[in-house]
């Protein structure tokens, strides 16, 4: 069955917000009420959290790959945590690809404790940010420029798993597309501590598809940014299909896809997301867009990474320094 995300979504007045919205407040009193009584849980291992507000789209595990390779690349040993969901085995394969370390496991707590254990020396939350009963240092939310907060209201009424007001709790913000500054404002309101930075996809494999007449198809959570990745790069996408995010795909609508593209003289093309469910299914000959996040100003972003991973290190040892004159 297919669940797509409602075009009321973005509509900033709405019939269906207006009458969703009672059910909306409920849902933010019952999250605000269940962040009272937890219990928070805190680890020597630094924590980084990558997530978000807006609900699917938003980045977060191409942006969790890219900031275990920079802090790879500074001497740390990281690995990616995910949340155990069998809908999110495209996400693990894209980690695994790309040579990240990863653990899984169906309670984030135990995945940490596992990190512990096998000595990696920064954990990294691939989304997360609404779990109250883990400690980070260091938060991370990712939006994407075409969607931003959509109608700025909450499940169901609107796109956002949160009110933005709670991006207080985070440290850095980055943005997938063009500056927006009006949204900038929107942000140092709320908190002017927080660091703003931008991201973009880079196609890495476009070339190939030039001069070719494409039928586009993805199962994301926002698809039409990738119709207008291929658009922007000047390739010929000549018709569009769109699925829900983490489409669990059957063969009676492949082989529709296969006959309309074959009929149409259009070739196929797709995420590298859905090119790896496809995969399992048998469909390794159908092409897909190989890409790279590129972050503006990355240098400034891996001296935020480093302060944040110091400033945890020095508590450490501070703790240790601690109990070590007072109990010995």
């Amino acid at each position: 069955m297919k669940i797509e995300k409602p075009n009321f979504w973005n509509k900033k007045y709405s019939f269906f917000s207006i009458i969703l919205f009672p059910i909306s407040i409920f849902f933010q009193i019952t999250t605000f009420v269940k962040r009272i009584f937890v219990q928070q849980k805190k680890f020597n291992i630094p924590i980084i959290c990558v997530g978000n507000i807006y609900v699917g789209g938003t980045g977060k595990t191409p942006l969790s790959i890219k900031i275990a390779e920079m802090i790879n690349n500074i001497g740390r040993k990281p690995v990616i945590i995910k949340k155990y969901y069998s809908q999110l085995a495209d996400e693990i394969d894209l980690i695994k690809d790309k040579g990240v370390n990863l653990i899984q496991d169906k309670n984030r707590v135990d995945a940490i404790k596992e990190s512990e254990n096998k000595k990696y020396d920064v954990a990294i939350l691939d989304d997360g940010f609404q779990d109250a009963s883990i400690k980070k240092n260091l938060n991370i939310l990712c939006f994407n420029e075409k969607q931003l907060i959509g109608n700025g209201l909450i499940i169901p009424a609107g796109p956002l798993r949160q009110s933005l007001n709670y991006i207080k709790d985070s440290q850095i913000i980055l943005i997938n597309g063009n500056h927006n500054k009006s949204f900038e404002k929107k942000i140092n309101k709320i908190s002017s501590k927080i660091k703003i930075f931008y991201s973009s996809y880079l196609p890495l494999n476009i070339i190939k598809f030039k001069n070719r007449k494409l039928l586009a198809f993805a199962g994301i959570g926002n698809p039409e940014n990738f119709f207008n990745l291929l658009r922007e790069n000047d390739l010929e996408v000549k018709k569009t299909i769109s699925f829900p995010d983490h489409y669990k795909y059957n063969k009676n609508e492949m082989n529709k896809l296969l006959k309309t593209a074959k009929e149409s003289q259009l070739e196929l093309v797709t995420t590298e997301k859905d090119h790896f469910r496809l995969k399992k299914m048998g469909y390794t000959d159908i092409s897909h867009i190989d890409v790279k996040l590129k972050i503006e100003k990355e240098e400034e972003l891996i001296e935020e990474l480093k302060k944040y991973l110091w400033l945890k290190s020095l508590n450490i040892y501070l703790r240790a320094f601690l109990y070590t004159y007072f109990f010995w």
